[in-house]
């Protein structure tokens, strides 16, 4: 009873913060376009939080890697709320053995083992509803305990993927440090103004170590300019890699890995795990690979700048040099901003 009566009292809350009911259209084109918004998804995460043990970090993180998903395959994953990133089959959401998969009896869901739950206080268990599906994940994690191996475990269980459990735990550490939902920055990788030339080589041929092509941009620039993170993420990988000499990764909350290789060296501060933001200095442009440990000069100093989309098995990688104009262009326009102050 307890429990029933904070999770209505949570979904009143919910109605209230959000400033209209769970199901109801938005008002206007306006409206609209701020169906998810940083403010409302806030709200919502806070207020599930109530209900669920997790951390708003966490109910946040689940929900990101759920957009992520649906950003990699649009088609497969298609959108059952109007902002929430959870997708569920009908089997899924009302239960496999269920002979109704239209189900939305929440009762006889959890008999079937469905995960669909009633989040909103309505006494349905919508797939429709933002917050039914928010609650419908949020509860099937949450079961297992609230420490952070708990957590993990949770993912693990709902997705059966390592990649997953690692995914939410980064996005958990970058909401918890940044404490906010818009970190959606970004910034040249190299400082804009510098002497550095670039342009789009993305598929060429490339023979050392064999056949391949080309998975990036090359931004040749002089050794030793500073190489900067263009995204706040997370440190997934730093050291050496006999293709790309000494190389950093970072992962970003859109679920995108960024590489940069042929550093000089990185930054002492930093460390695998850690977060960064758009700008923080990673190391400097170099000409390290092609060979073993310490292997440098075997091409002009450059940084080869990559960026890798996971599609939750897999990762695949695509042009940059859009992105990488798009970032320069952004970057000159705010130095020309300020400076006209």
């Amino acid at each position: 009873m307890k429990k029933w009566m904070a999770l209505t009292a949570a979904a009143m809350l919910l109605g209230g913060s959000l400033g209209q009911p769970a199901h109801a259209a938005p008002a206007s084109e306006a409206d609209a376009k701020e169906a998810g918004a940083p403010e409302q998804r806030r709200a919502a995460y806070g207020q599930l939080s109530l209900m669920t043990g997790l951390d708003w970090e966490q109910i946040a993180a689940l929900d990101q890697y759920e957009r992520t998903l649906r950003k990699a395959r649009p088609k497969a994953r298609p959108k059952l709320g109007s902002w929430a990133g959870l997708y569920a089959s009908p089997e899924q959401w009302s239960g496999a053995t269920n002979p109704d998969p239209s189900d939305r009896n929440p009762d006889s869901i959890r008999f079937f083992g469905g995960i669909g739950r009633d989040g909103d206080g309505d006494g349905k268990a919508d797939p429709s509803s933002d917050i039914d599906l928010l609650y419908a994940q949020a509860s099937a994690v949450a079961r297992f305990g609230g420490t952070a191996d708990d957590f993990s475990i949770g993912v693990w269980e709902f997705y059966h993927n390592q990649r997953a459990v690692q995914r939410v735990n980064q996005f958990t550490l970058l909401y918890r440090t940044f404490g906010r939902l818009d970190l959606d920055g970004s910034a040249f990788p190299v400082p804009v103004g510098t002497d550095y030339s670039y342009r789009s080589t993305w598929g060429t041929a490339r023979g050392w170590g064999g056949h391949r092509t080309h998975e990036g941009t090359d931004i040749f620039a002089g050794h030793g300019l500073p190489v900067r993170s263009t995204c706040y993420g997370v440190i997934e990988n730093m050291g050496w890699n006999a293709y790309g000499g000494w190389r950093i990764g970072i992962r970003d909350l859109d679920n995108r890995y960024h590489y940069y290789a042929h550093l000089s060296g990185f930054d002492k501060s930093l460390r695998s795990g850690m977060t960064v933001e758009p700008g923080r200095t990673l190391g400097w442009v170099g000409s390290s690979g092609y060979g073993k440990p310490g292997t440098s000069g075997k091409f002009p100093p450059h940084l080869h700048y990559g960026i890798y989309r996971d599609r939750g098995m897999i990762e695949w990688a695509f042009d940059p040099y859009p992105l990488l104009r798009q970032w320069e262009k952004a970057e000159a326009k705010a130095k020309k901003a300020r400076r006209g102050r």
